[in-house]
């Protein structure tokens, strides 16, 4: 394996995970508790214009056009784009990833960004907050699902020893930050963002599958310039 260069902030794009293992269009796994919860939050928030971000095989995204919104959807996944994009459902499909610059999407001013089982998988997670701020209008909101993280959960999960399964440590690309609400939470408040409530999806209690936390831009100490590019974000061109 050849480790990583450059500075503790800044990775070669060159050296990060691309492939995802896309094989069809069909939905994960996840979606069957995130996508309902997701798409009744949207329009809760009286969105018309949303981006997915880490769209994978477009499956959420197309259903956000099934149910009325302007949707334009990326992933950093050639194949899962390739494989969305067959799909004549409206929405603009292209491949661009959190790690790239928000400007190539050349559009900007979104109600919401979508961020559905993607954060768990960055080397630099709070790129997704700071992709937000570029592309999303003043107060815009951001919705994030990743998988959920608790004392009871975490403590069954040691004691059938299931940690190694958890981890997905021999899956390329596979998770690599594990959120508790507590940390996603600080996270999103450093990045300037308000929580407005996590919601959690799967299973039960305190054992949920997942969680999905929906913010919005603070309004103090908000300015267009707030807004990042790919080197202030860290990121090195490939």
């Amino acid at each position: 394996m050849i480790p990583l260069t450059g500075t503790d902030r800044v990775i070669d794009k060159n050296q990060i995970t691309v492939n995802y293992h896309w094989q069809d269009a069909e939905p994960p796994p996840s979606y069957g508790w995130n996508a309902p919860k997701i798409l009744e939050i949207c329009k809760e928030l009286g969105a018309r214009r949303v981006l997915d971000l880490g769209c994978g095989n477009g499956a959420l995204a197309r259903a956000l056009a099934r149910a009325g919104f302007q949707v334009t959807a990326c992933d950093v996944d050639r194949r899962g784009i390739e494989l969305a994009s067959r799909d004549a459902s409206g929405v603009r499909f292209l491949q661009l990833g959190a790690y790239d610059d928000p400007s190539e999407l050349k559009e900007s001013d979104f109600d919401v960004l979508v961020c559905a089982e993607v954060i768990e998988h960055l080397y630099i997670p709070r790129q997704v907050p700071r992709f937000a701020r570029a592309v999303l209008k003043p107060g815009g909101h951001l919705v994030v699902s990743t998988p959920y993280h608790g004392y009871l959960k975490n403590l069954a999960i040691s004691i059938v020893n299931k940690w190694d399964d958890h981890h997905t440590s021999l899956e390329e690309g596979g998770h690599i930050k594990f959120f508790s609400p507590k940390t996603f939470a600080q996270l999103l408040q450093e990045e300037r963002f308000e929580l407005e409530r996590f919601q959690f999806v799967g299973r039960f209690q305190f054992f949920w599958n997942g969680m999905i936390v929906v913010a919005h831009q603070a309004a103090k100490g908000f300015d267009s310039a707030a807004r990042v590019s790919a080197a202030q974000a860290g990121i090195r061109p490939s």
